[in-house]
């Protein structure tokens, strides 16, 4: 048995000290690994209602973007018939490899229900549009309509990470750092995000909002 002064023993000890600290600091981080993704302003290309300015349904001021559109609004152009919305696409950062990441803190206020805040749609013509939309109902995000997420979510700023691994065909969402939901999602050939407000068909409150700050992209390969 080594005695309390070995220096093997020592090495030991330090070594479990600094791997404790390493997983640490890694709790709570999904982004660990990942590289930053430099986005510009132009990257964030808005879609709102075609019948009405953007600057009524879209603001960007002090660093927050808000978005909020009505029960009766029109869609984005006029040739979709979609559900309105007032949402950002992330132009020019479409991906068909490796494993990307969603990063942004986001607000939604109480009263708001029956709207995607976050979506991972597929390329234009797919058999699906989406693998991935986090609606809110009532005051829970959900995995579309379905498996609940994140309870509470009303009037709290909360950081939400969403992995997409292309390769594995999966996806997996963090709140607040921690792990919440993760599935596996039916393959396309690339994919682009997009985040805001965007009403779904049932349980739409008369008036939708969503406020984000600090979005960011992650990749690894």
């Amino acid at each position: 048995m080594a005695s309390l002064t070995s220096p093997w023993l020592v090495f030991l000890v330090a070594m479990g000290c600094t791997l404790l600290a390493a997983a640490r600091s890694n709790s709570g981080n999904p982004t660990a690994g990942f590289e930053k993704v430099v986005l510009a302003d132009g990257d964030f290309q808005v879609q709102s209602p075609f019948n009405v300015p953007e600057s009524q349904r879209f603001q960007y001021r002090n660093g927050v973007r808000t978005f909020w559109v009505h029960r009766n609004d029109k869609p984005f152009n006029t040739a979709t018939h979609t559900n309105p919305r007032s949402e950002v696409k992330l132009r020019g950062h479409d991906y068909s490899s490796g494993v990307w990441q969603f990063e942004g803190y986001g607000y939604v206020p109480e009263g708001t229900s029956g709207a995607s805040v976050m979506q991972i749609h597929n390329q234009e013509g797919a058999a699906h549009s989406t693998v991935l939309m986090l609606h809110v109902y009532d005051g829970v995000l959900r995995f579309y309509s379905g498996t609940e997420v994140e309870p509470d979510i009303y009037n709290r700023w909360f950081r939400l990470n969403v992995v997409h691994d292309v390769r594995a065909s999966t996806v997996t969402v963090y709140v607040d750092g921690k792990h919440k939901f993760g599935t596996s999602v039916t393959p396309s050939d690339s994919y682009y995000v997009k985040f805001g407000v965007y009403m779904q068909h049932h349980d739409q409150s008369s008036c939708m909002e969503s406020r984000w700050t600090n979005v960011t992209l992650y990749t690894k390969h």
